[in-house]
């Protein structure tokens, strides 16, 4: 299932408004950064003890989602982060029909912590944070994304 594009304009709503509830000023780098700022900002908010918005989280989730989907095309590997988004991934044999052979799930934190280097693959497995079937489900030779 390829990710629909992320609006750039809605990145920006939803990062300025994860901001504010930091209390922090507005994003004021170039908009080819938001996606990334917002990622930022989101773990910030984790690392706060906060629940950070909900609009942000998707954003995060997705920017960096579509940056693996990029960076490993393919249809062989569904990766779910629910509830906010899916992409499929990885060359290889593809499904046609119903749940992928290869599917990875965790939440929304241990996504964005693993993309960006700040857990790994084995540790958050160890930990039980990935669900992960199929011969094809492992995701640590293209992590961290940054």
């Amino acid at each position: 299932m390829p990710a629909r594009r992320l609006d750039p304009g809605k990145i920006r709503e939803a990062l300025d408004a994860q901001l504010a509830d930091l209390g922090r000023p507005p994003f004021d780098g170039p908009a080819s950064m938001a996606g990334n700022a917002c990622v930022l900002a989101v773990l910030d908010a984790y690392e706060a003890g906060l629940t950070p918005l909900r609009t942000a989280a998707r954003a995060a989730v997705r920017h960096l989602l579509e940056d693996l989907a990029a960076r490993a095309p393919g249809r062989s590997v569904e990766v779910r982060v629910p509830p906010h988004a899916a992409v499929q991934c990885v060359e290889g044999p593809r499904h046609t029909r119903g749940t992928p052979p290869n599917v990875i799930e965790t939440d929304p934190r241990t996504w964005l912590e693993l993309a960006t280097g700040r857990l790994s693959w084995t540790d958050a497995t160890a930990a039980g944070k990935i669900a992960a079937s199929g011969s094809r489900a492992d995701l640590s030779a293209l992590l961290p994304l940054w």
